[in-house]
């Protein structure tokens, strides 16, 4: 009897292919048995054309691998880069010996020239075949599970890659299911502080707008990534010497130790110190178990842990990946029906054109892996629908249709026909989101903030001054309601505390987060430090200089500058400096960040400006600390960080 969903697949081929494909996958594990520590008998090259032609094909065949225990791993070989399966050592072998007997058990029956042991199966997968050529809607049939077809012979190699790929991540995820591991993520996640915060954002919200449909899972989510992104895990762009505590360079790979194996870290970085000859190993960990203890790594490690912490707390979430090296996270809510980005990097939510638009990569597959389904949501994360169709040549678009819909049949079997219903319905929700590309919103239009500028630089993930060019990453700008172009007076405040904006002139409405009304930012973010229960904007980790901008424009509506006066508070510690200036065309006036309101009679008749803080100095690993805009106590509510009192007239 079969004890997976792979195993069941696998008997739902004919009797001919079953064994076959059988014989091969019980000679792997029967090596692995008996010659445990002969490293050879552990990988599988997916280009053998023995696995490529008798096994990737079979439906169910490399699904078996992955529930006995193997791993995607990528090796150097040549130059080239060759993708294997490997059983690791830290991998159980009483699970891959479950699965084997469970194999061997329905070979045996077939051989004796018994019934299959999954004849049920076999009779549905008929019914399943018997039905396909009954009339349905053209979107029901875009998902209906069906059997992957054989790769095309030109593009065998790649086809296979990306089916490990596949595979690989739509097993991976099943980690974040384990009960005691997200016990463990529960542990490190202060769960009633966050659950509060959330309450009480929800409730300010609900009070400004009380039709608001928002719930308070969604405001759990953005408290999450807040804690996540400031409190719990860091960046690594090169550790700190382990003996003279200096700067160090990613110099090579080492290669990786038993235990680092056994958390699945195949890859070892060398980071090397000039000043004392020492090497400091960087294991990458795949591991989100080991992840809650180092708390530290790149956009895999960080992704990887943090959908963990999100289903640990009930969330429902899967696991993206991008085929143009880079992951992270979407959450589904539940009040507003639909599916949220969220990257915990760079702590934001719902900005889903942000790699497209701000960082401008070129995107060509990205695809969500649940403990239910994988999707392709691609569409999702562009507005450049053709451009990104055109790179999609790695495999072709049928195959890639079908490989998932027999992917999401075998993971389905054991679902119930409510939730099947659930998750299809979902699904053709997606679908029609996908059809009509969206247009970026300010949010989406600035260059990564996570990560070393040459990091970035590299990656080509960031604009404007960055990346050397002249490229201006629009954002929001303040233009008068109305209201305001009657009463010829736009004032906004900001608050650190509450991390909202009050345009005061306009009824009071508030804006929700700092970074919403922002014109251009690099480098900084929101820092929450709940030990000293003080909250203020600095610039990132292992950043050597952070700007933010704000940008008022009454050109459109007929207006220009009677008066203005700003207040904006900064504080700087050791060698940082803070430079405030308002720049109203080819004048630029520097103030300070006192915190005392001042008046610039100077831009008078300016029907435009944009208020600018460059964050720089500092000293050695914390100089990021050293420059802080708007630090407030978590207790003064009431106190305004940043305020603009402007004074219109007619131009």
């Amino acid at each position: 009897m079969a004890v997976s969903p792979a195993v069941t697949t696998l008997c739902e081929n004919s009797n001919g292919v079953f064994l076959d494909a059988a014989k091969l996958l019980l000679t792997y594990a029967d090596n692995i048995l008996r010659y445990p520590s002969e490293e050879k008998y552990r990988s599988i090259r997916i280009g053998n054309p023995t696995f490529s032609t008798k096994l990737l094909p079979i439906k169910g065949a490399v699904e078996c691998l992955f529930e006995m225990g193997f791993e995607e791993v990528q090796f150097i070989s040549n130059c080239q880069a060759e993708t294997h399966l490997v059983f690791p050592k830290s991998a159980s072998v009483e699970q891959l010996r479950l699965i084997r007997e469970s194999i061997a058990a329905e070979r045996d029956q077939r051989l004796r020239g018994g019934q299959p042991v999954q004849p049920a199966v076999q009779a549905a997968a008929a019914s399943a075949s018997a039905s396909a050529s009954a009339p349905e809607s053209s979107a029901a049939a875009s998902i209906r599970p069906v059997s992957p077809p054989p790769p095309q012979p030109s593009s065998l190699e790649s086809s296979m890659s990306f089916f490990v790929t596949l595979q690989s991540n739509f097993q991976h995820v099943m980690l974040y299911e384990n009960p005691e591991l997200q016990q463990k993520a529960r542990s490190c996640i202060p769960h009633q502080q966050l659950s509060s915060a959330a309450e009480h954002k929800l409730k300010e919200v609900k009070e400004a707008d009380p039709e608001c449909k928002l719930g308070k899972e969604d405001f759990l989510v953005l408290e999450l990534l807040r804690w996540f992104k400031q409190d719990f895990f860091s960046w690594v762009n090169c550790l700190p010497c382990s003996s003279c505590g200096g700067q160090t360079q990613n110099a090579r790979s080492l290669s990786p130790t038993t235990d680092d194996l056994r958390w699945g870290a195949q890859r070892v970085e060398d980071h090397y110190c000039r000043s004392c000859q020492l090497s400091t190993r960087f294991p990458r960990y795949n591991n989100p178990e080991k992840l809650l203890e180092t708390r530290r790594g790149r956009c895999g490690e960080w992704a990887n842990c943090f959908t963990l912490c999100c289903r640990a707390l009930g969330l429902e979430a899967r696991y993206i990946w991008d085929s143009t090296d880079h992951v992270w996270t979407e959450i589904y809510s539940v009040s507003q029906r639909r599916w949220l980005h969220c990257d915990s990097c760079e702590n934001v939510c719902d900005k889903p054109l942000l790699y497209e638009v701000g960082w401008e990569k070129k995107l060509a597959y990205i695809l969500a892996f649940s403990k239910d389904q994988v999707v392709d949501v691609t569409w999702r994360y562009s507005c450049k629908h053709p451009e990104v169709l055109s790179r999609r040549t790695r495999v072709q678009e049928t195959w890639l249709l079908h490989t998932i819909n027999g992917l999401n049949a075998s993971r389905q079997q054991s679902l119930s026909p409510e939730r099947k219903k659930e998750l299809t319905e979902r699904l053709l929700v997606e679908l029609v989101e996908f059809i009509s590309p969206k247009k970026p919103k300010p949010g989406e239009l600035g260059g990564r903030n996570s990560g070393s500028l040459a990091w970035r630089i590299a990656r080509g993930e960031t604009r404007g001054a960055d990346s050397g060019t002249s490229t201006q990453a629009d954002g929001y700008v303040f233009t008068p309601t109305e209201k305001e172009k009657g009463d010829r007076l736009l004032h906004v405040r900001y608050s650190a505390t509450k991390d909202q904006y009050c345009r005061v002139s306009n009824d009071s409405e508030v804006i929700q987060s700092w970074d919403q009304c922002v014109w251009n930012k690099d480098s900084v973010f929101r820092k929450v430090e709940s030990d000293w229960q003080m909250v203020y904007i600095a610039r990132t980790e292992g950043s050597s200089m952070g700007r933010i901008s704000w940008k008022f424009d009454f050109a459109p509506a007929g207006l220009k500058i009677k008066s203005l006066s700003v207040m904006a508070s900064s504080q700087t510690f050791h060698s940082g400096k803070v430079c405030w200036q308002l720049q109203a065309g080819p004048i630029t006036t520097e103030f300070s960040g006192d915190g005392k309101m001042q008046s610039f009679q100077s831009l008078s008749g300016s029907s435009e400006f944009i208020v600018v803080a460059g964050l720089s100095g500092g000293e050695g690993e914390t100089s990021w600390q050293h420059t802080q805009l708007f630090r407030q106590s978590l207790k003064q509510t009431e106190e305004t960080s940043f305020e603009i009192l402007i004074h219109l007239e007619d131009a």
